[in-house]
């Protein structure tokens, strides 16, 4: 057996085992099961991970579209960092046990012979959330319209409380943003990442961990203690509701240039005091024109938002209540 493939089985059996007891420990092994795919046959689905088959990439990963065996796929490279190993089995282990949430993009396997795991998720046809409010591309596709944002608001409401209330130990997401949203061409919204997810264990009401995620999205007492629960998804649920309000990202360089806030919370708060909240509305929302029932709903999404945002976290709603609220403000 030559070193390369010594190598490579040495690689694929500590991965396994490390997989095997995030599983065991995660979801007593009742996960559902996953494919192993070879490093050859995902080198061969990206044309050997030809940068112009990148999807989407953040600070941690690259993202590809695949071809494999005449099926589209999506295949998640981590950059080779130690730090990465830990998101990777994240990953991993909570996407496993999301497969029958239709708001959860799918994980259809991984491959394990890569010093860090890569991951193989569903196909992803129409991009990120991201792109679509404020990407260079966004005008490639049809315009996100009102009636879109509240429905991709709604889905991953009610994934992110799925997270809370579904699992013996609650699930903290901690991540969710538009780069982490992808959408179909029907609209409908897939929630991916587990990188930063925790489970708060049995008998505790808060996690103690280092400060993660991005800057704005963070709640108070998480920067302050370093402990949190589901009130920081809250939180940071009531920041995305913003981001899909204004088409804005959460910080922006701009905006201090134009003698607005650098934060997009501060900067909707401003612009309320000053009796200006249609100027922070995304155009694409206002040029649909206006209506009574449109103009309410907005009102009411955006004081939703500002609830979930409040300074002190027994004050915000829980994730169950924001997605029946938000179901209510959509009928």
């Amino acid at each position: 057996m030559n070193h390369k493939k010594a190598e490579s089985e040495r690689i694929s059996l500590m991965n396994g085992r490390m997989l095997l007891e995030k599983l065991i420990a995660s979801c007593d092994g009742r996960c559902n099961p996953i494919r192993i795919f070879s490093a050859d046959e995902l080198s061969r689905a990206t044309d050997d991970y030809d940068p112009r088959k990148i999807i989407t990439q953040d600070s941690g990963y690259k993202l590809y579209n695949g071809l494999l065996h005449e099926r589209t796929i999506s295949v998640k490279k981590f950059k080779d960092k130690s730090e990465q190993y830990k998101y990777c089995y994240n990953d991993i282990m909570f996407a496993t046990q999301m497969s029958k949430h239709k708001n959860f993009l799918k994980l259809l396997g991984c491959c394990l012979e890569t010093q860090i795991p890569v991951l193989v998720f569903e196909p992803i046809e129409y991009g990120t959330l991201a792109g679509r409010l404020y990407g260079p591309n966004k005008t490639l596709y049809q315009p996100l319209l009102w009636r879109h944002r509240l429905k991709i608001a709604v889905e991953i409401a009610n994934a992110v409380s799925y997270l809370h209330t579904a699992f013996s130990r609650p699930i903290v997401f901690r991540n969710i943003k538009p780069l982490n949203i992808f959408l179909d061409e029907c609209h409908v919204a897939k929630l991916s990442d587990f990188s930063l997810a925790v489970s708060i264990p049995e008998g505790e009401s808060h996690v103690k961990d280092m400060l993660a995620g991005a800057w704005g999205l963070i709640a108070p007492e998480y920067a302050k203690t370093s402990c949190f629960n589901e009130s920081q998804d809250v939180y940071n649920f009531g920041v995305f509701l913003l981001m899909l309000l204004t088409g804005q990202k959460v910080v922006d360089s701009y905006r201090p240039q134009a003698g607005e806030e650098l934060g997009l919370v501060d900067h909707v708060k401003k612009f309320i005091a000053d009796d200006r909240f249609y100027e922070t509305v995304d155009s694409i929302i206002l040029g649909e024109g206006s209506l009574p029932e449109k103009d309410q709903q907005l009102q009411a999404f955006t004081l939703l938002s500002f609830r979930c945002i409040s300074e002190a976290d027994e004050d915000r709603p829980m994730m169950i209540d924001v997605a029946k609220e938000l179901r209510k403000i959509k009928i």
